[in-house]
């Protein structure tokens, strides 16, 4: 039997262990979309939060699920579970739904017919995104215009020098401003999401780039690159984390060699003055404008 996992639903959901998960949020994870229609029997999807994103996610599931299979999804009532019954019932299929834990929860066993499936598809898939001209997908962050904050850093930034990373790099809006600089010999791009990193890949063609999907938090520590450029996360999970910012600043220390710089933004709120003076030499304020701040710290 065929069983797909999409994201970690809480553990009172008892998610299958043997699944194949699928989420574009889990390095390594099978890509949904690749699954071959009509060869799974159960999927279970922990839902996204944003519309186009859930939808998406809930016609690629269908389409896997052979007629007879069962769709099993959930999603906190906050962040979509509301809407799940209603977007399901859309695809014309009959749906069972249920309350637990803050969630909504509803089955559904696929019948022969669907309909709206590939619409729902064509409305979340990677495109070109008029105005942006560049590659993105709904669900990776910022994902229909360049954020404050990334633009707040791409304004400051100087032109840097030598191998150097972009820590959580979206679609690649930071990475195509630092390969400006001729001084630059590579740079490497990370992010968490696989979406962001194959339209990363499509927008920044400078052969000097190569491209990572991978947990910043699990690189492994060099002390090579001459600098490092971040917008970290503070969200996990629709949640403020500011622990996950905190990781970020430690992994560009452990990544930098001695003299080598750290270049940052964040929101005013976010307290990583602390991190960052217990992580490196020097640091320095460099912006403070428009709710963010700017910081350069070396090593």
């Amino acid at each position: 039997m065929t069983t797909l996992l999409y994201g970690r639903p809480p553990a009172v959901f008892d998610p299958p262990g043997d699944a194949i998960q699928t989420s574009p949020l889990i390095p390594g994870s099978t890509a949904l979309e690749t699954v071959a229609e009509g060869s799974a029997d159960v999927a279970m999807i922990y839902a996204p939060p944003g519309v186009l994103e859930r939808r998406y996610t809930l016609a690629l599931a269908l389409r896997a699920l052979k007629p007879g299979g069962r769709l099993d999804v959930m999603a906190p009532k906050d962040k979509g579970g509301s809407r799940l019954k209603k977007e399901l019932a859309a695809f014309g299929v009959e749906v069972g739904e249920s309350a637990k834990a803050h969630h909504r929860r509803c089955v559904v066993i696929r019948p022969a017919r669907v309909t709206g499936l590939d619409e729902a598809i064509d409305a979340g898939a990677p495109r070109i995104v008029p105005g942006l001209e560049a590659w993105s997908q709904p669900g990776v962050f910022a994902w229909d215009r360049l954020d404050a904050g990334t633009m707040a850093l791409a304004q400051t930034l100087p032109p840097l020098k030598g191998a150097g990373i972009d820590l959580g790099c979206g679609y690649g809006a930071l990475a195509t401003v630092v390969l400006r600089s001729p001084e630059v010999t590579a740079l490497r791009l990370v992010d968490l999401d696989r979406r962001a990193v194959e339209a990363a890949k499509k927008n920044v063609t400078d052969p000097r780039a190569g491209f990572e999907w991978a947990d910043v938090r699990t690189l492994e520590d060099g002390a090579e690159l001459n600098f490092a450029v971040s917008n970290p996360p503070f969200h996990d999970g629709g949640a403020e984390d500011k622990r996950l910012g905190q990781a970020f600043i430690r992994k560009a220390a452990g990544l930098l060699k001695k003299g080598g710089v750290l270049w940052l933004v964040a929101n005013r709120h976010l307290p990583y003055e602390a991190e960052l003076n217990a992580a490196f030499r020097r640091v320095d304020m460099i912006a403070d404008a428009g709710g963010y701040k700017v910081f350069e710290a070396v090593k």
